[in-house]
């Protein structure tokens, strides 16, 4: 009843070629998803450089010490 053919040699190496790169975009989309879920839950401060001066990027200078009587 059914009449397939084989699959041509083009087609065997255009899937093996497509299955290279869907592997490849797989596996760079997965270290993207992974970096992204390590920094939220380390809990670093995420701000965005809009060229905006924030207080609370600037480092603390410590305080100069009194002089002694």
């Amino acid at each position: 009843m059914s009449d397939f053919r084989p699959p041509h040699e083009m087609h065997r190496r255009r899937f093996g070629r497509n299955l290279g790169v869907g592997l490849t975009l797989f596996g760079l989309i997965g270290t993207v998803f992974a970096l992204t879920v390590v920094k939220v839950t380390r809990g670093d401060p995420m701000q965005a450089y809009d060229n905006q001066e924030r207080p609370e990027m600037v480092p603390v200078e410590p305080s100069p010490k009194a002089p002694a009587p």
